[in-house]
């Protein structure tokens, strides 16, 4: 639980926008190897099931899964753009296209308690807007210096729960939308 919670909860918190929801992953559970580079699922059943059904759930108009190989994102962006452009308000759980696209914000969530740091996310780090940092006052990864070094400067939202949006975060959004 961490950058699913915050994305749902942001979409819950404002509610009254008709937000398009994407969960951008590299993950391939049980499709074949010579699949398409670039799966695209609409959820249509909200629920836990899934982070997609999750956001519906939350109250967004549309929810995506996308599946992308991994260094196949600008490939895949013929495929996206269609689903990007198609609402003023999309939400993206992914850093993987922060290459290929200019965002209004990116909020980039860090969990303290755990000690994974995807090469995308330290690579994108410096663009964020805003962090929010779950659990860091009970935790300290081996990334943390690498990553305080690049939050200097960057408003930093601490909860120690995922499901609890920090208000300060709540207002910064709200006065870009």
């Amino acid at each position: 639980m961490g950058k699913t919670s915050v994305t749902a909860g942001l979409i819950r918190a404002f509610s009254q926008y008709p937000w398009t929801a994407l969960k951008i992953s590299s993950h391939w559970h049980d499709v074949p190897p010579n699949e398409d580079i670039c799966v695209i699922l609409e959820e249509h059943v909200s629920g836990e099931q899934s982070d997609s059904a999750r956001f519906l759930a939350a109250g967004a108009a549309r929810s995506f899964w996308i599946r992308l190989r991994d260094d196949q994102t600008e490939t895949a962006m013929p495929k996206l753009l269609p689903i990007l452009q198609s609402s003023p308000f999309v939400i993206i759980e992914s850093n993987c296209v922060l290459r290929h696209i200019q965002t209004d914000l990116y909020i980039m969530v860090l969990r303290y308690d755990v000690d994974d740091f995807k090469e995308s996310a330290r690579e994108t780090l410096s663009r964020a807007n805003a962090v929010v940092a779950i659990h860091r006052d009970i935790a300290s990864p081996a990334w943390a210096d690498f990553a305080r070094e690049k939050l200097a400067g960057i408003p930093l939202f601490v909860s120690s729960d995922p499901l609890i949006i920090p208000s300060g975060l709540l207002d910064l959004v709200s006065s870009r939308l």
